[in-house]
Formats: C-alpha cells, structure tokens, sequence
C-alpha cells in the first residue's frame, strides 16, 4: 500500500448497511474511477450492525483505481436525535427546545465521539457535544446558556406570526 500513488479522497456520508450505486455514491466514486460495487459490498459488509444510522466514509483513492476507507463514528446531531428520539431540531434554537439531554446522555455520546473529535479528555468532547446539541435547540440538565439570546427583529415577528419582509 505504501509505494501507491493517492489520486483522490471521497468523503460521504450513508446510512449504515444500505450503500448502493444510486447518488451519492455512484457519482462520486465513478468519477474517481473507482468499482462502485465493489465499496458498496465492502461497506455494507462492514456497517451491517449498525443499520440506518448515518455514517461519515473517507475513501482513498489510489492510481491503480483500488481504493480503501475509513468508516467514522455517526455525526453529534444524529446520535443526539436517536438519544432523544426525536426526528429534527428546533426551528429556532435559541428559543424553542427539542428535548432535554441528561449529563449521563451527554457523556455516553461524547464517548462514543471520542475517537474523531479533537478532545484530550472526555470533558472536553462533552463541551463540544453539548455545543451541537445547544445549536439544536436542546437542552442539557445542569448546564445553562451562558448568555440571554435576544431575538432579531424578523425572528420576533416570526414567533409572533407576522408577515416577515
């Protein structure tokens, strides 16, 4: 492997067990020159346990046309949905709140984050979960926003049902 030559990196994201030659993975690697069928056999092969969850793919392409990757852990905002089992975030954030997280919740998802965030200890992984879950709207047992959010003029209108301009 070390003596290829890399001629490209594809970054995707697909829902574990369920890869095929169907957009996005069809366009992205076919421009790469890569068998499309072959990553989608060996990707679903590798993530059939975790089946429906979202994974981030990191594929290496070589000049041979082989390729090898790298399967990530499922996004924060995707854990933090199936750890509340709700289907989206709040519209608005700042103001209206999709669920409630709990600190042993919010520890279980930064553990399991760890590996691919930029965190020396799992305090600070919990700091950068907590961060996506308050840009979803949820909240966190314990933790409070640190500052007042005051709404802009459109927003207030909006929460008031006035037509925005």
């Amino acid at each position: 492997m070390a003596d290829k030559k890399v001629t490209g990196f594809v970054k995707l994201q697909i829902p574990a067990g369920a890869a095929n030659p169907a957009p996005p993975v069809g366009p992205a690697l076919g421009a790469q020159g890569v068998n499309i069928m072959q990553f989608c056999q060996a990707f679903n092969a590798q993530t059939q346990d975790q089946a429906g969850t979202i994974i981030p793919v990191e594929i290496t392409v070589y000049e041979d046309k082989s390729f090898t990757f790298v399967c990530k852990t499922p996004p924060a905002a995707v854990l933090i949905k199936e750890k509340l089992g709700i289907k989206s975030a709040a519209a608005i954030p700042q103001i209206q709140v999709a669920g409630t997280l709990t600190e042993d919740q919010l520890r279980e998802i930064a553990e399991i984050k760890m590996p691919d965030l930029n965190a020396n200890d799992i305090e600070a992984a919990m700091e950068i979960v907590a961060g996506t879950a308050r840009s979803m709207g949820v909240r966190i047992e314990g933790r409070e926003m640190k500052k007042k959010y005051v709404p802009s003029r459109k927003v207030a209108a909006m929460l008031q049902g006035k037509a925005v301009d």
